[in-house]
């Protein structure tokens, strides 16, 4: 006999099929009903309520194989033979990130097709693999965002048991698996939520989806059971919270902590009786160290936050767009305030918000590692009208130099999907709605979008149609082809670079320091002994080192040291890291 549960505060009964078979609910405190069925792992039920004859699939369903609108499959965790029994997780201090869509990963587009590619992972250097939403949504294909069964793994992908041997398979290579999840808004396809009780916010719908309820206990603890059952039943290492920004809580600050305070809480629980770190990124526009404080001093106690300000420094700086939210950045005036304080906008105006924006950091106290920064990730290049990568924004001269200053700089690396050999598909918005009516409004939503943004819109594919999601996938016979070979091997150096000296590992943002002249184009960032060189100049250009040059570690141009070995002459856009000599015995 197998129990089911359900919460429906508002039905006044509630009945399970299950098989072929039928059980009455009984209602218990808070609005829960248990219901009592024979059902074999296998077995296909859903939920009835009140009147209707429409059988709904459970909303803590962890198997949807015929879709989010039929019936859930009865699947047992712990069936599932795990070969990872000594794995004992990776801390997030020192690593290097790698961001990818599962669809448009691999050839097959599912778990099993990834597997085929996780050792290229391996020889690229990277330690964590952060894979974009997973759970159960409308249509075949989509970014992720759009899912509505949370606790289920989307079908076409492989189901729970693909994403099983996914992450089983990145244990056995040394990889940890970061999941993203999004916890802020429910899809709009396939939604059957409020069918069963106040789980979503009334009147409070954004473009992507209905708002959470989190005034409601019992929701609370779905979306705290959701994270947790991630980190347990699938091995997962850490989770990428989306968006958190859009999470209201209206509970918050009277008698209860916030969610995130609530959610870090548990996880650092699990995590003391698996024995392994559960890293929580949070993606956050606030630019608010109240993320990653400690609870116990007000602060959220999540691990780390992902830094727009890094990235758009960076993207800035090397491909000269400054429309939108670039419009405060692209000098490397602001490029040496960001790699000292992490955020431009601490509580300065924001010109493209109108006001002024962001906390400052406690350097002192707050490691540079709790801080995720990219050249690029699936919103910077999906975001865009067109899905252009920086392939097409920069040329491969200045991408270099964008590959050297992102790993060494004090903060924790994220690459996105085929940048390591300068990718050129392009990865452009993408769905596959169900819903007509739905379909036929991504399209002018997002034309308005990118207008807003000021992003040219002429390019735009349809994201309903198939080609935006078959031309987004990544083409692997680019890795050996001339251009992209090189860059990858760029990549692969410069992350083993970083994984053999200490210095470039460093978090402490108080021993970061750096030199520039704004007008001759050259950026001189200190790690520890080490000197990260960068000319933007289209010249060669003769920089200071403020200390004697010794070995050459990386080039990616002309190096000549001076006599002296005080200076430097660089190449036309080039960078270099190389070791400075001490000056004392």
């Amino acid at each position: 006999m197998t129990t089911f549960l359900v919460w429906a505060p508002a039905a006044r009964r509630v009945q399970l099929r299950a098989g072929r078979r039928t059980a009455t609910a009984v209602r218990a405190p808070g609005g829960w009903w248990t219901a009592h069925a024979p059902a074999a792992p296998g077995t296909d039920y859903g939920w009835q309520l009140d009147d209707s004859p429409e059988v709904l699939p459970d909303p803590r369903a962890a198997w949807l194989p015929l879709g989010v609108n039929g019936r859930a499959r009865v699947y047992d965790h712990a069936a599932f033979r795990w070969t990872d029994r000594g794995w004992a997780g990776r801390p997030l201090a020192g690593a290097v990130l790698y961001e990818l869509h599962i669809g448009t990963f691999s050839p097959e587009g599912t778990f099993d097709g990834a597997v085929g590619r996780l050792d290229h992972l391996v020889a690229l250097g990277v330690t964590h693999v952060e894979v974009l939403p997973v759970n159960a949504l409308g249509g075949d294909w989509n970014w992720g965002y759009d899912g509505v069964g949370w606790y289920a793994v989307h079908e076409p992908l492989g189901g729970p048991d693909g994403f099983k041997r996914f992450v089983d398979a990145c244990h056995a290579r040394g990889l940890a698996v970061v999941l993203d999840v999004v916890y802020n808004h429910v899809g709009p396809s396939g939604n059957h939520l409020p069918r069963f009780g106040p789980y979503l916010k009334a009147d409070a719908g954004t473009a992507w989806g209905d708002v959470v309820n989190l005034g409601e206990p019992a929701v609370r603890r779905f979306v705290v059971d959701n994270a947790l059952m991630w980190l347990r039943d699938y091995h997962l290492d850490g989770l990428r919270l989306d968006a958190v920004h859009a999470l209201a809580d209206p509970l918050a600050g009277h008698g209860h902590p916030h969610l995130l305070a609530e959610l870090s809480a548990a996880v650092e629980k699990l995590a003391g009786e698996l024995g392994r770190p559960l890293p929580l990124i949070a993606e956050s526009d606030l630019n608010d160290p109240i993320m990653i404080e400690p609870r116990t001093a007000g602060g959220y106690g999540l691990d780390a936050q992902w830094d727009d300000d890094v990235h758009h420094a960076l993207h800035a700086l090397l491909t000269g767009e400054g429309q939108g939210y670039y419009a405060d950045f692209g000098s490397l005036t602001v490029l040496a305030k960001v790699v000292r304080d992490a955020f431009l906008h601490d509580g300065r105006f924001s010109s493209f918000r109108g006001r002024p924006h962001g906390h400052p950091v406690d350097r002192a106290r707050t490691s540079g590692h709790r801080f995720v920064v990219c050249l690029q990730n699936h919103d910077q290049v999906g975001n865009r009208a067109a899905g252009e990568r920086l392939t097409e924004l920069a040329s491969p001269a200045r991408l270099r130099l964008g590959v050297v200053l992102l790993l060494s700089l004090p903060f924790t690396p994220m690459l996105w999907m085929g940048e390591e050999w300068a990718a050129a598909t392009r990865w452009p918005y993408f769905t596959s709605h169900p819903d007509p009516v739905l379909a036929a409004a991504i399209g002018p939503g997002r034309l308005e979008e990118f207008r807003r943004h000021g992003w040219d819109t002429s390019a735009m594919i349809d994201p309903q149609d198939p080609a935006a999601f078959r031309t987004a996938r990544l083409d692997w016979t680019e890795p050996a082809r001339p251009g992209h070979a090189e860059m990858l091997d760029l990549y692969r150096r410069m992350i083993a670079l970083r994984a053999a000296e200490p210095e470039l590992r460093d978090g402490d943002l108080t021993a970061v320091a750096s030199g520039f002249d704004e007008d001759a184009g050259w950026f001189v960032l200190h790690r520890g002994a080490l000197r990260v060189v960068v000319n933007l100049a289209a010249e060669p250009r003769r920089v200071p080192l403020s200390g004697t040059a010794g070995d050459v570690l990386l080039a990616t141009g002309p190096l000549t040291p001076a006599a002296d070995g005080a200076t430097v002459e660089l190449g036309a856009e080039s960078a270099a890291v190389l070791r400075t000599r001490s000056a004392t015995p």
